[in-house]
């Protein structure tokens, strides 16, 4: 089996710091061991409506500013920015890449040709960005599932058939809740979405946001070959993804367990491995069999 590539989201993790983002870029490298991390990009004023952008943040214990508005533009890195952690990602040796929420925002990653884009689920019907990528990037476009249903997932992946860009997609079983309960996690979707999808676009991966690491080697199990988890440095810290979000022993737990599991999905290309030939000559007791 394919090893699969783990990507921690550090998403908006940073809490508006660059410098807090270097360190997380660092620790995903060099102590974890991932394949890649993972921003966020928005155009606020694009993505939300002036009463969604002048509004109260829902949770006021979470927010960074007096408006939701204004809480999301403090959590912001500009493009600038985005092209400083590519190089500190460059530096580490992991793959930088980013989660697009509009139009103008996947323009401006695109313009960094990362390895990969990500589509989130809240913005995987955002037809118009998916067409530009479709027609523009020549990348890997990572599209997550969740809070879709099967037809509106019909339709992106016909979209993305039509202009040519299937071979591209990577398509992510996903539930949409922080955290999710185990019991909603609904990890045979990976079957549905492998079985309907899988001879049509690249490869099928699996987004959680549940707590813990069993439930991930258990989707490696099932065939994801992509493994995307939240990740912070620490889960008390102010804001509403830290609570589904890995620590950095549990991201570097779940990078060794995922990967053993993925070695260990194999059969036996012998009736007796070499590694059971010394026990067999030692151990293994034969007798006649006899038939009536």
């Amino acid at each position: 089996m394919k090893t699969p590539k783990v990507v921690a989201e550090i998403g908006c993790n940073h809490k508006g710091d660059i410098e807090i983002a270097r360190e997380m870029i660092r620790v995903a490298a060099n102590f974890a061991k991932c394949d890649f991390v993972k921003f966020q990009k928005r155009s606020n004023k694009e993505l939300l409506t002036p009463e969604e952008y002048h509004a109260p943040h829902p949770n006021p214990q979470n927010s960074y500013g007096e408006t939701y508005g204004t809480h999301r533009e403090f959590l912001e890195f500009n493009i600038k920015q985005h092209h400083q952690l590519k190089q500190w990602c460059e530096a580490y040796g992991i793959g930088y890449s980013t989660s697009v929420w509009d139009l103008t925002s996947a323009k401006e990653i695109a313009s960094l040709d990362p390895e990969f884009i990500k589509i989130p689920s809240a913005c995987n019907l955002n037809f118009a960005m998916l067409e530009f990528l479709a027609r523009n990037y020549r990348g890997e476009i990572h599209i997550s599932a969740g809070m879709t249903t099967p037809s509106e997932l019909e339709q992106i992946v016909a979209l993305m058939e039509a202009y040519g860009a299937a071979h591209q997609v990577v398509l992510y079983a996903c539930t949409s809740g922080y955290p999710v309960p185990f019991e909603q996690v609904c990890l045979l979707e990976l079957r549905t979405i492998k079985d309907r999808f899988g001879l049509r676009v690249k490869e099928i991966g699996f987004s959680g946001h549940h707590l813990g690491i069993a439930i991930d080697s258990a989707a490696v199990a099932l065939g994801a070959s992509w493994i995307e988890r939240h990740f912070t440095l620490d889960r008390t810290w102010k804001g509403t993804d830290h609570a589904a979000s890995l620590e950095p022993d549990g991201l570097r737990k779940l990078v060794r367990d995922t990967r053993a599991v993925s070695s260990a999905l194999t059969v036996k290309d012998q009736p007796i491995l070499e590694i059971e030939l010394p026990q067999r000559n030692k151990l293994k007791r034969f007798k006649g069999v006899h038939f009536n």
